[in-house]
């Protein structure tokens, strides 16, 4: 896995595509926390590769982003969710019901574990980089304004 720059901190970088931040939480090795408001934090910096990718992606560069080594700081039931919706790949979409089918000990036919799905899609700390935007009929980590952006990127 490719890693981020090793450097803890915050990073973000205004996206005219998006009307809004892409912002970057890393700690160590990892990115823990991909979100995207208007206005960046005062101690954020600009400088990132990972940001440098996202703005390529953001102007039609395909990128799963599948080698960014990320850390997702959720209960265990979510972040298997989460790890099947980073294996489906760049302008592919899935539903809620296949992903539960695709998510060991959860059944598509049980709505408890249909909710289960979306409250680990909706919990997403790092949307895109776990790409539930591909999800179409679940929530998502981003702001819906910015789902339907990166959707609109994949042609989804």
């Amino acid at each position: 896995m490719a890693t981020p720059t090793g450097d803890a901190g915050i990073y973000a970088r205004e996206s005219t595509y998006l009307d809004r931040f892409v912002q970057l939480g890393e700690a160590g090795d990892r990115i823990i926390a991909v979100s995207f408001p208007t206005q960046a934090e005062p101690d954020s910096s600009a400088a990132h590769p990972l940001l440098d990718r996202i703005e390529a992606y953001l102007g039609g560069a395909e990128d799963d982003f599948d080698d960014v080594a990320v850390g997702l700081t959720v209960p265990t039931a979510q972040r298997r969710v989460l790890e099947r919706v980073r294996e489906i790949p760049y302008g592919e979409e899935t539903s809620v019901a296949q992903l539960a089918a695709l998510t060991p000990d959860l059944d598509p036919d049980d709505e408890g574990d249909l909710t289960a799905v979306r409250e680990a899609l909706a919990a997403n700390p790092v949307a895109l980089l776990v790409p539930d935007h591909r999800v179409r009929d679940g929530p998502s980590g981003a702001p819906p304004p910015v789902e339907q952006k990166l959707r609109s990127v994949e042609g989804l």
